[in-house]
């Protein structure tokens, strides 16, 4: 514990001397998602996913419409993609849009959607981030499970030649009647139904890397393994940086460096995510602030991992709910 403390007290010191040091490296990160319109009705849906394998570019064009700025990048398995640029240009008139479709996956590139302005999620230490809303693109026809028109246009009723002649109401029965029925005795009450049992998964809940390393704990690792790779979690650039062979469970063990740090904290942040709905990022989240880390300089990797620390500590206020696996 004494250890733990002592490397946040670190970090916290190394992110102080890196925001006083004039002259640092400036960088602005562009990042956004590429889903799969699988309806092709122009929006986000609960059928549509993310897409990988897809060129993105990020353009700026002048007042005669002339491209001044370009640069593309490729999405990863989550469909994400970030389009770094040296030094901090104002990037508030351009655009980003889907340039290649190629086939995607699952033959979902055969038509992209309309481009997406930047927009400044913030400025500071000379670093800039923006965001885009998110970018699609369709396959050649709609899935066959996608939901079609509310309000289908009834066919108009034929027209006569002549007018019917008004038809014979035949003379009515008169009304059948049912006999009274008995009197039945009054219903028990029913009992009352037994208190539902507490759903984990709502609960708030975040825990440190120390307890998800307990093989104790072991029945809380949820959508990955101790066993699955790390670049199979967060992408080309963790792969490049870390090897293609390093597991979750190793990665958790690692102290003493940024690098090391950032990864221990983004994969006890992952497995957070999948245990609690209320942990602060969701899977999705976590992976790209990880890239956004290891894409920049080592006040970016310093930054990321004290962001991922306060998450999994529960800023304070969040205990850790775990108990022993039957």
């Amino acid at each position: 514990m004494l250890m733990d403390w002592l490397e946040k007290f670190i970090l916290a010191a190394l992110l102080i001397l890196a925001a006083a040091i004039d002259g640092a490296q400036a960088d602005t990160v562009v990042s956004g998602t590429v889903f799969c319109d699988q309806c092709k009705d122009g929006e986000r849906s609960l059928f549509d996913y993310p897409i990988n394998g897809v060129k993105v570019q990020v353009a700026c064009s002048d007042s005669n419409g002339q491209i001044t700025v370009s640069r593309e990048e490729t999405t990863n398995w989550f469909g994400n993609y970030a389009v770094k640029f040296d030094g901090t240009p104002d990037l508030s008139g351009c655009f980003a849009q889907v340039s290649s479709t190629g086939q995607g996956s699952n033959g979902c590139g055969v038509s992209a959607g309309p481009a997406q302005s930047l927009r400044l999620m913030f400025r500071i230490f000379d670093m800039a981030m923006y965001a885009v809303d998110s970018l699609l693109t369709q396959p050649a026809q709609p899935m066959s499970f996608c939901p079609r028109s509310a309000n289908p246009v009834a066919p108009a009723p034929p027209t006569l030649a002549r007018p019917l002649p008004n038809p014979v109401t035949p003379a009515s029965p008169p009304p059948f009647r049912f006999p009274p029925l008995p009197k039945l005795p009054p219903l028990p009450p029913l009992p009352s139904l037994p208190p539902m049992p507490p759903v984990p998964f709502l609960e708030a809940t975040a825990c440190p890397h120390q307890q998800w390393i307990l093989p104790e704990h072991k029945c809380y690792w949820r959508a990955v393994s101790p066993d699955t790779k790390v670049a199979v979690v967060f992408g080309l650039a963790a792969a490049r940086r870390y090897g293609t062979d390093l597991t979750l469970l190793q990665g958790l063990q690692g102290r003493g460096e940024p690098y090391r740090t950032l990864l221990r904290e983004g994969i006890t942040a992952f497995l957070n995510s999948y245990n609690s709905l209320q942990f602060p990022y969701n899977s999705i989240a976590v992976v790209q602030h990880f890239n956004y880390g290891l894409m920049g300089s080592n006040r970016n990797v310093l930054f990321a991992a004290l962001r991922f620390i306060r998450a999994n500590s529960g800023y304070g206020r969040v205990p850790c709910k775990f108990t022993a696996c039957k």
